[in-house]
């Protein structure tokens, strides 16, 4: 039986097997995976930080969020899912509950990002992430610090970390709150001149047939 559920005290006897399953992927993958300590992964884990995904008590899958930059920002770093159970959307449901953890934690904090997977990219493009440079994400230089166990570490440094060959990804829910809020006010307009309309076209058009006709148009489409 799989369980994705926020890590805690009981969890730290996986810490080895999240650093292989980290440093397994980095190596495969020839591409950017910051390494991480041992001691890192056990904070995140006692700080409840984390997310963890195991089937019949064995480690799956793993994540961890992060604050930075005064908790500004937040980042969820390390996704990782075990091979053999890659393909089954665990990555997707793994990602929407570090999302929601975040959400929770830090509500006002912009989500960031910064990956070299495709698959990455999709998961947090899905949630409304969207693509930007890394001038929008935090200027924590301790976030910044922790790339250097990338094995794509010296193009961040050559370029004064502006690029690399991962891409950063924001969500801002204040940009969030707002499309929302546009997209109401543009239905609530939409709703008063259909009832206008229907006032004006319902004393033209007698017909009770016509009418109900309109009521369902109505009815259906708010």
């Amino acid at each position: 039986m799989i369980d994705i559920n926020i890590a805690s005290k009981k969890d730290v006897k996986y810490i080895s097997e999240i650093l292989e399953l980290i440093e397994g992927a980095a190596k495969k993958r020839g591409t950017g995976i910051a390494k991480r300590k041992p001691e890192y992964i056990e904070k995140k884990i006692l700080e409840n930080k984390s997310i963890i995904a195991t089937d019949n008590g064995n480690l799956i899958g793993y994540c961890y969020i992060e604050s930075w930059g005064h908790q500004k920002f937040v980042a969820t770093s390390g996704l990782i899912v075990k091979e053999e159970y890659r393909g089954q959307g665990l990555s997707k449901k793994i990602k929407n509950k570090a999302f929601n953890l975040s959400r929770e934690k830090f509500p006002k904090a912009k989500l960031f990002s910064i990956t070299t997977s495709i698959a990455v990219m999709k998961l947090n493009m899905d949630i409304g992430y969207k693509p930007v440079t890394f001038k929008e994400l935090t200027d924590d230089r301790a976030f910044w610090k922790g790339c250097e166990g990338c094995v794509n570490y010296k193009i961040l440094q050559q370029t004064n970390r502006t690029h690399c060959l991962c891409t950063g990804l924001l969500y801002d829910p204040k940009e969030v709150e707002k499309k929302e809020d546009d997209d109401n006010k543009t239905l609530k307009v939409y709703s008063r001149w259909f009832k206008y309309k229907f006032q004006i076209l319902s004393k033209i058009v007698k017909p009770k047939k016509v009418l109900n006709k309109a009521k369902e148009i109505a009815f259906f489409s708010f």
